[in-house]
């Protein structure tokens, strides 16, 4: 598969990135960072473009270069991401809580706007892949802008898939866990007095433990961008709870079904 990661020059992404290299994929990794050591290390395989996903000029450009080289992709997976601005949401910062959003949402937004009409030219059918997470299903005090834009990508997902719904394109949302990356060590950084004092005790027993396991998460993201699972598209699944490997040829049952979905839970007299 040719397959496109944004954010993948650490964590969870630059993971992905080798996991698939090793199983034979083409990547071309889109980030911030300067990946071309990596890339050096394995040439024809990995190709890497410099872009912050946050501003759609630059994801147009790097889908310019890329569709010169690669005319289809079969896969996207929008792994980019920052915790960005932390703190109670009446007194953050407004600048870096926008910044927070824009990366986060529209970065998700920005690649596959870009990259779509290339992965519907594709004679297979087509993935992407997006990455929600913490704060997604239940409030996160002090991680108000990272919780919202990681929500919102559920619902862009979502709604792409019901857009989309007679399309040979699947799309879908993982909650990767607790998984230990350079986002437990922000929290533990903050210290309690800003990350909350939740969150810092939780991060470091995350740490402490181990945290969830990331091959579980790879294994999930390499699920969806398998023919297993075909017709499985709009729904938040998470890798560490979920039975995600028993849904292969379950999509007919769950196009119109609210499992592994955001719904609002009304009272059962509807009061």
């Amino acid at each position: 598969m040719r397959i496109v990661i944004t954010g993948s020059s650490s964590g969870i992404g630059r993971a992905l990135a080798d996991r698939l290299l090793s199983h034979g994929h083409l990547v071309w990794g889109l980030a911030r960072s300067d990946q071309s050591a990596f890339a050096a290390g394995r040439p024809g395989t990995f190709f890497a473009t410099r872009c912050d996903v946050a501003d759609c000029a630059q994801v147009t450009a790097a889908a310019q270069t890329i569709l010169a080289a690669w005319p289809e992709i079969d896969g996207l997976i929008t792994c980019a991401g920052v915790q960005g601005a932390i703190g109670r949401t009446a007194t953050i910062d407004p600048a870096r809580w926008s910044a927070t959003v824009r990366t986060n949402l529209d970065g998700t937004f920005n690649a596959i706007r870009a990259f779509y009409e290339a992965l519907r030219r594709n004679p297979r059918r087509a993935k992407i892949v997006c990455f929600s997470g913490g704060g997604a299903t239940r409030p996160r005090p002090n991680f108000s802008a990272y919780g919202v834009s990681k929500t919102a990508v559920v619902r862009l997902v979502e709604t792409v898939a019901d857009e989309e719904r007679d399309a040979p394109l699947d799309i879908n949302a993982v909650a990767p866990g607790a998984i230990n990356t350079r986002l437990t060590d922000e929290i533990l950084a903050l210290g309690p007095a800003s990350a909350g004092a939740a969150e810092y005790d939780a991060a470091l027993r995350q740490k402490e433990t181990g945290g969830a396991s990331l091959e579980r998460a790879l294994d999930l993201v390499e699920w969806l961008l398998s023919p297993a699972s075909d017709g499985v598209s709009g729904r938040l699944i998470s890798a560490q709870w979920d039975p995600w490997d028993q849904l292969a040829g379950k999509g007919g049952q769950l196009r119109d079904a609210e499992t592994y979905t955001l719904r609002r839970t009304a009272p059962g007299n509807r009061l």
